[in-house]
């Protein structure tokens, strides 16, 4: 997960205020910027950095999904339908990159690691649990990522879970199974495709009113999302995530 922004340190401020993150850094990026790599409690959770000069043009959260090759994998990308936003690059030594969409439009990261292989904590409260793609178009987007990364696609209502055979990650106690690795919504409504981004909090409400207090906006205040409670929420600079709190008694 990474969100470049603006002003990353006032960004790292904000998500310090939501889920107490610790930033280490600042690193230097290639065009100048500079990169922190948010913590909880030490571990690695996100990274939050400056916005490109070119290639991207808002704040924005990415999801990006870890490749044993990474211009392999671009090319994979390129003929199932996409494209290239930002060509491969080095961010040594704690790994290779690139930015590349989909058919439809939705944009995510491709990672190569080296030192730094992603989130440490996962799936629990103030981290990370799971990016879903939101998509007009849900037939053509499962043929894109089955032929980029192998992913099979289980329907659900509404949607697909991204299975990937032989995967195992995530926790025991994870309310979906353990290959799975993201979500897609068929969603006719929406503007165009995107990955948006969920992290777990323990109290939905106290979290919302410290977005608010912090700059923040709700976009979509709290909202029943079985097996959750869930609130759409933005960052200062309009970078949008989801906040969910996980409901163990089912209330």
């Amino acid at each position: 997960m990474e969100t470049l922004q603006p002003d990353p340190r006032a960004a790292l401020a904000f998500y310090r205020a939501l889920f107490e993150w610790d930033g280490i850094g600042p690193g230097p990026m290639p065009d100048g910027g500079e990169y922190f790599v948010a913590q909880l409690d030490g571990d690695d959770v996100a990274g939050v950095a400056t916005l490109p000069a070119s290639g991207i043009a808002e704040a924005a959260w990415t999801t990006y999904m870890c490749v044993d090759d990474l211009e392999t994998s671009v090319r994979r990308v390129v003929a199932a339908g996409g494209k290239i936003i930002v060509a491969p690059l080095d961010a040594r030594p704690a790994g290779r990159l690139a930015i590349v969409e989909g058919p439809a439009g939705a944009s995510f990261g491709l990672w190569e690691p080296c030192d730094r292989s992603g989130a440490q904590r996962i799936n629990e409260p103030r981290a990370w649990a799971m990016s879903t793609l939101r998509t007009r178009d849900l037939p053509g987007e499962q043929s894109f990522y089955k032929a980029v990364f192998g992913w099979n696609a289980e329907p659900f209502a509404g949607g697909a879970l991204f299975r990937l055979p032989g995967y195992v990650g995530g926790l025991a106690q994870q309310p979906v199974p353990r290959d799975v690795v993201a979500v897609a919504i068929h969603d006719p409504s929406i503007a165009a495709d995107h990955w948006s981004v969920d992290f777990w909090i323990e109290d939905l409400d106290a979290a919302v009113e410290r977005v608010t207090l912090n700059g923040g906006a709700v976009i979509a205040p709290p909202f029943a999302a079985a097996p959750f409670r869930r609130a759409v929420v933005a960052d200062p600079a309009g970078a949008i995530c989801t906040i969910s709190q996980l409901l163990l008694d089912g209330t």
